[in-house]
């Protein structure tokens, strides 16, 4: 589904990372990891198609492909609904009708039926991610994008947000690439885990593989430890 091949990206002409390597095949679920300010983000966007490499090559085995933004990137000016259908006839030209009636299929999945007419400012944070993810799936894509789908969300919320985007993408047989700095989330939405940090991406494998792996960043990184090649190098 996505296959990214010696990718490098730079802005103001400082590398953020190169040589970046990663498959994800049809239908699974990939997670990356890494320190603020590792590129995650930037990663995401060249999937996305957002941006252009400056070395190496992005291929993406679909165009339809949903993006779940860090801050959820509602239009505040439009309705619960209307932030819905605004994307769909854009994307697609889906109107009237038909259109309302995948918005409300979309809202009931993510629980704010009965939320149409109010204004993303009227709704908790916990809700406004629900309705980033409808509207991320309202174009029925075969790939999904999240950038940190449970940032700034408490920890109950947070476990709640993860368990509705895999119940989804078990109805929807979504493909996934994921961004998270919290180990707990990663381990709960991941097949496989990738590291970015000090300008290289490493795989660290499954759930399982990640928590006893032996190498020292993806260690530091994991458990959360104050010495070790992230902080030496002022990453962490």
């Amino acid at each position: 589904m996505v296959s990214i091949e010696g990718v490098g990206k730079k802005y103001a002409e400082r590398w953020v990372f190169r040589g970046a390597k990663l498959r994800v095949r049809e239908g699974e679920s990939v997670v990356l990891i890494g320190p603020s300010g590792s590129g995650k983000s930037a990663l995401l966007r060249l999937v996305a198609g957002l941006e252009t490499p400056d070395e190496g090559r992005v291929q993406v085995a679909t165009r339809n492909i949903g993006m779940l933004f860090q801050k959820n990137a509602l239009f505040d000016s439009l309705t619960v609904e209307e932030n819905l259908l605004f994307p769909m006839k854009e994307r697609s030209g889906l109107t009237g009708a038909p259109a309302r009636a995948r918005a409300a299929h979309y809202l009931d999945a993510v629980g704010l039926r009965g939320c149409e007419e109010l204004y993303p400012s009227e709704i908790s944070g916990g809700m406004q991610k629900r309705l980033g993810i409808a509207r991320a799936l309202a174009a029925k894509p075969e790939l999904l994008l999240y950038d940190e789908p449970t940032a700034g969300l408490d920890p109950i919320t947070s476990r709640t947000i993860i368990e509705l985007i895999l119940k989804l993408r078990k109805e929807e047989r979504c493909t996934l690439l994921s961004i998270t700095t919290d180990m707990r989330r990663a381990y709960q939405l991941a097949d496989r885990i990738f590291l970015l940090a000090r300008g290289n991406l490493v795989e660290g494998g499954t759930p399982e593989q990640v928590q006893a792996t032996t190498d020292p960043a993806l260690r530091q990184f994991v458990y959360g430890l104050r010495e070790g090649p992230l902080t030496a190098e002022g990453l962490a």
